[in-house]
């Protein structure tokens, strides 16, 4: 692979040519020059760089030494068969993750154009799409001074990717944003206790396969925790996704709540239930207490689910409430996923997960039972309600509602 960098500032690419790219470069898997954006100017003082047209503050990085910076790097398709990929580092890019490394990792010559002030005029852009593929990358929701530090980003994420760049190839597989879309798992390793702290009994066991296991639920656990955007399972066969909610759904929500609850309350012989009489503002006022997933289909809201924490003298309960499927969609399977979705995104320290269902409500108990849920009528409910418990099975322990 061959890299190209060209910038107002060159020495921020000292970088490549420490630890394993530079270890790459000398064994011949990557090529790298490095440019000065001002070789290509011809005025005296070596000027990169304009006012804006329409006004405005800050200044524009001028079309001239850039369109002559591509024009000496970016390789003719006719000379190897594939074209150069031009990466412009801007905050107003498409945002990069591991997916597009590994895209660009299948790609010969990469050229990264660091923009710096206000940006690269944008008939830059627009002339490099005639000659060249062009990425523009964004490397996260901030802004930095110029697109120097991006550049070395993108760059150690898509060369790492680069067959005989890792000595062992294996630790690509399991780390975070991989093939399975996780975070890592925890690790650890010599000696066995450090301060108090012990390793996890089950990774000094020996047995490959409860590690195995254990690593995965691991993953899931810290992925729900600290990135709940990433669990996001197809639910349809249309691969709709399950995502978070916003306060722009309480309205769709509302009505959504109000369909599922008139036949619970037609189910149960009551109408004073007490979601059937919630308002619009009562929606928004949960929403900002509960972690809310809804699922969208040709736009329009036809599920949803929640969960909260709920503090017990012996353990913390996650509270699992409003499994709320469209009356056309009900029987479709949308209920279960959404009960497994929710215990997935459970935070770890959860113990076990209660929620409460109509008495007469025999399909959503039935649902509940298959999941692992046991029917709990030793323990208080809402008029009309029968409460249901489970264990976290991360903790191997008979953890009960209770109790608690």
């Amino acid at each position: 692979m061959r890299l190209d960098y060209v910038s107002i500032f060159p020495d921020f690419f000292a970088p490549l040519t420490l630890s394993l790219p530079g270890k790459a470069a000398e064994k011949g898997l990557l090529e790298v020059g490095v440019h000065d954006l001002r070789g290509w100017t011809h005025d005296r003082h070596h000027t990169v760089d304009d006012t804006p047209y329409g006004g405005g503050a800050g200044m524009v990085m001028k079309p001239e030494p850039w369109g002559d910076a591509l024009d000496a790097l970016v390789v003719p398709p006719t000379t190897t068969g594939q074209r150069t990929t031009v990466v412009f580092t801007t905050p107003s890019g498409e945002p990069f993750d591991q997916r597009l490394a590994e895209e660009l990792a299948t790609r010969e010559h990469l050229v990264f154009a660091c923009g710096r002030y206000e940006g690269i005029d944008q008939r830059v852009i627009d002339h490099a799409r005639t000659v060249a593929e062009v990425r523009e990358v964004s490397l996260g929701d901030y802004v930095l001074n110029g697109g120097e530090v991006a550049a070395l980003a993108i760059t150690e994420a898509v060369v790492r990717l680069l067959p005989g760049f890792m000595g062992n190839a294996a630790s690509l597989v399991e780390e975070s944003h991989a093939e399975s879309g996780l975070l890592e798992y925890p690790v650890y390793t010599k000696p066995p206790v450090w301060r108090g702290h012990e390793v996890p009994a089950v990774l000094r066991s020996g047995d490959h396969a409860k590690v195995a296991s254990w690593r995965r639920e691991q993953a899931v656990r810290r992925t729900a925790q600290r990135r709940p955007d990433l669990l996001t399972p197809s639910v349809l066969d249309d691969g709709t996704p399950i995502v978070r909610a916003t306060p722009g759904d309480a309205g769709e929500l509302l009505t959504l709540q109000r369909a599922c609850w008139v036949q619970e309350a037609l189910a149960n012989d009551m109408l004073d239930i007490p979601a059937l009489h919630e308002s619009l503002e009562d929606v928004r006022a949960w929403l900002g207490e509960w972690d809310t997933y809804v699922v969208r289909r040709a736009g329009r809201l036809v599920a949803a689910v929640r969960g909260r924490v709920e503090r017990g003298e012996h353990g913390d309960v996650w509270d699992i409430g409003r499994i709320m499927v469209a009356p056309d969609l009900q029987g479709s399977g949308l209920g279960r996923i959404l009960l497994e979705h929710i215990q997935a995104v459970a935070p770890a320290e959860v113990a076990s997960y209660v929620l409460f269902t109509g008495a007469a409500s025999v399909r959503n108990q039935r649902m509940y039972k298959k999941a692992g849920f046991r029917l709990r009528r030793d323990l208080p409910a809402p008029p009309g309600a029968v409460v249901l418990t489970k264990n976290a099975a991360r903790h191997g322990t008979d953890t009960r509602r209770g109790d608690l």
